[in-house]
């Protein structure tokens, strides 16, 4: 059975124009897929109160997503102008949610989205990163290596339905439909964080009959990114 939706549907809204601030953040001609050199924009001022004293580390995993992420297949070339927006902020926002010194897990992590930016935004998670593609495996090995986040980052490559632990939190971005995510997560712990776009409500709509026979209630929460733009995620608990 395949898990896998490669399409981003996590973000409401796109910011435009110039947000100014100190980082700098331009890619070579051509690397976003239009010919054209490309730019997005940072505030070092966002970046730390995302990230705290990690702003550095976010820049480099932003770094390991725009050149090995992109040539192992992981992000289309396109998405190198907009990973701070669209993927790394965008999943950061979910540290909101998330309760203090929780157990997590990402399900279907891929690049690493959103797990690896909760563990920078948040150093009192523990992560453990979910998937059953050798080559995804192996870039998430590579990124936690070289982000020095051992010590609180663990990889496994197992597929989700197949994987038998409990965590506290088990999160996931464009992995799967609402309903599926639950017949996966379920047994993975009872309350499920999963980022989605303006599908949300349709997917909510649609797993009802299953979130009641199975006795869970499901919310949508509208997360500030801190970047201009709106995170979306249905959480899913234990009623």
């Amino acid at each position: 059975m395949e898990k896998r939706c490669f399409a981003d549907v996590s973000r409401e809204t796109m910011p435009t124009g110039s947000r100014g601030g100190a980082l700098n953040t331009v890619f070579p001609s051509g690397s976003d897929g239009s010919g054209d050199e490309t730019a997005e924009v940072v505030p070092n001022t966002v970046l730390e109160a995302v990230f705290g004293n990690q702003a550095e580390l976010a820049v480099r995993y932003h770094d390991l997503l725009a050149t090995q992420g992109v040539e192992w297949g992981l992000l289309g070339p396109r998405e190198t102008g907009r990973l701070w927006s669209r993927h790394i902020l965008n999943c950061a926002a979910v540290r909101s949610i998330v309760p203090a010194d929780a157990n997590i897990v990402d399900v279907g992590s891929g690049a690493g989205l959103p797990g690896i930016p909760l563990a920078l935004a948040r150093p009192d998670l523990h992560v453990t990163l979910l998937d059953s593609l050798l080559r995804r495996v192996r870039f998430l090995e590579l990124a936690v290596g070289e982000l020095g986040l051992a010590d609180q980052v663990t990889v496994v490559r197992a597929r989700a339905e197949q994987y038998i632990e409990r965590y506290d939190v088990v999160v996931a971005r464009a992995v799967a439909p609402l309903w599926r995510l639950v017949e996966w997560c379920g047994p993975l712990g009872q309350r499920l964080v999963a980022l989605k776009g303006e599908s949300a409500e349709a997917e909510v709509a649609e797993a009802a009959p299953m979130l009641e026979q199975r006795g869970l209630t499901a919310r949508i929460v509208r997360l500030d990114d801190s970047f201009g733009g709106l995170a979306i995620a249905v959480e899913v608990v234990q009623v």
